[in-house]
């Protein structure tokens, strides 16, 4: 018999899978190749379902003799291995993200004589609709709250930006640009304390509370899906922490970052320009492992962020502390810093990368911000938090049309600047 190959991802089966698995058993054994979440992730949207559940769904479809791992999006390890007669695809990989992978196949194929057999898209059916009214139809926070994780074991690099109310949760969660390399997008949001505060009209020093903070929360958690990392500023005392962790466990938050400082909140970005106490390396792990004790899943991760170099006491006192504070269970590490280069930023991650207990390290480049993605990830950094971004352009904007109003008696002038009103009432669904 003629043995077939089909790659697929397989996150929403629909009807034009099936004709495509249909076309393949016509021409012999099939083979699914199924994408890998790694895989899938190098092009867009990490998938819904994780791979063991994609692969019993395509398990148990007829005519499916075998199922493997696809673990990059290009097939040609896989064909190399198997040398297939066939391998059967939809046409509608001819354009985009998809079309020198395509190309490759036929080239591998030719040399022992495979042939590529394209079936034609199947109408009606879009991949993109649905994954929208997935979105539409929302997640649950056992969903969410586990996405953090499940990203950082695909994607070497993720990148979260700020939240302060559900509108700048919908932008994260909807915005997109198409690059030669797939879609990119944010994987997730920052719940600032920062952000939240501002909004609120409130200085940041924790004058929010916990309740209020929630408050915000909820309202994003109704629209979006993303994964939400949560600022939780010091922590407050131990024992209000552990309540803390437990009501965003609850409300899918997959993670809390706690800065080891104590008393009073003040912004990082002050430095020493203010009176800033640093926590004991005893007192702060305290405070991790009690917060640790207190989740009731694996998944919630509880984050340190150190303060050593804000601080000015140096990278080997940052050091110091990451490897104490992995001891006593964190999560990650996050090492902030307020200079203009990421000199000091780049040492503390070499030192990290030497650590066997090493996980996720995060990064927010607020003051260093010329450093790209590209360089942040090449030294180890796993996530990259955009902490302040989305408020600081709003506020801007604002502002030049509350003065263009005042100058000019009317909203005329004001028009190229803003989202014209039927757009506004579209922007939402369900708004018609």
């Amino acid at each position: 018999m003629k043995t077939v190959y089909v790659g697929m991802s397989a996150d929403l089966v629909h009807p034009g899978h099936l004709n495509v698995l249909m076309k393949a058993q016509e021409l012999g054994e099939v083979t699914v190749g199924l994408l890998t979440d790694e895989a899938i992730a190098s092009y867009k949207r990490v998938p819904f379902m994780e791979f063991e559940q994609r692969q019993q769904v395509i398990e148990n479809i007829k005519g499916v003799s075998k199922v493997i791992p696809q673990t990059t999006l290009d097939y040609v390890p896989n064909l190399e291995a198997m040398k297939p007669d066939y391998v059967v695809h939809g046409d509608d990989w001819k354009n985009g993200v998809q079309r020198q992978t395509r190309q490759r196949v036929i080239d591998t194929l030719a040399q022992w004589g495979g042939e590529l057999v394209e079936v034609p898209y199947t109408k009606g059916i879009s991949s993109t609709q649905l994954n929208k009214a997935l979105k539409e139809i929302g997640t649950t926070p056992e969903l969410r709250l586990k996405s953090l994780r499940r990203m950082l074991k695909v994607k070497p690099l993720l990148r979260f930006l700020d939240i302060h109310n559900a509108l700048s949760g919908l932008i994260i969660e909807n915005t997109t640009i198409d690059t030669p390399d797939g879609k990119r997008e944010f994987d997730g949001m920052w719940g600032s304390s920062l952000t939240d505060s501002t909004a609120k009209g409130k200085p940041d020093i924790e004058a929010v509370d916990v309740s209020a903070r929630m408050t915000t929360l909820n309202e994003v958690l109704e629209v979006t899906t993303k994964p939400i990392i949560y600022d939780a500023d010091t922590g407050g005392q131990t024992e209000h922490f552990k309540f803390t962790v437990k009501t965003l466990e609850r409300h899918g938050v997959s993670a809390a970052i706690i800065e080891d400082k104590t008393g009073l909140k003040k912004n990082s970005l002050f430095g020493n320009d203010v009176a800033q106490t640093q926590d004991t390396i005893e007192g702060f792990c305290h405070k991790i492992r009690e917060g640790k004790k207190a989740q009731t899943t694996d998944d919630f991760m509880i984050i340190a962020r150190i303060e050593s170099l804000i601080l000015e006491k140096g990278v080997d006192d940052a050091f110091t502390r990451a490897k104490a504070y992995l001891e006593a269970g964190a999560d990650g590490i996050m090492i902030h810093s307020r200079q203009k280069d990421p000199a000091e930023i780049f040492e503390f991650c070499r030192l990290y990368n030497t650590l066997d207990d090493r996980k996720p390290l995060v990064a927010v480049p607020s003051s260093y911000n010329t450093v790209t993605e590209e360089e942040l990830q090449e030294h180890g950094v796993n996530v990259v938090i955009y902490a302040n971004q989305l408020l600081r352009s709003a506020y801007p904007a604002m502002m030049k049309t509350a003065k263009s109003i005042l100058e000019h008696h009317r909203s005329a002038e004001c028009d190229a600047d803003m989202l014209p009103i039927k757009d506004i009432l579209e922007l939402i669904p369900g708004t018609r």
